[in-house]
């Protein structure tokens, strides 16, 4: 067996350029979450106030309407 071991240096600056970067695939990502969540967002703020005013309706339709007593 050789005494001796080989050991390999490796440098910062050769790390980071053997890493694959995948930024365009993640923007594009990223955004396509951001545009899922906005209209996401516009659905949910579209039911509740179309509830909102169906439910106002209705209770104005059909409210009590109290007459005075003809006695």
């Amino acid at each position: 067996m050789n005494g001796k071991s080989k050991v390999k240096i490796i440098k910062k600056a050769s790390i980071a350029a053997a890493e694959p970067k995948m930024t365009g695939a993640k923007s594009a990502r990223a955004s396509a979450r951001e545009m899922v969540s906005n209209v996401t967002d516009w659905v949910t703020e579209f039911k509740s106030r179309k509830s909102e005013e169906t439910k106002a309706a209705l209770e104005l339709l059909f409210t009590t309407k109290t007459q005075p007593n003809e006695s």
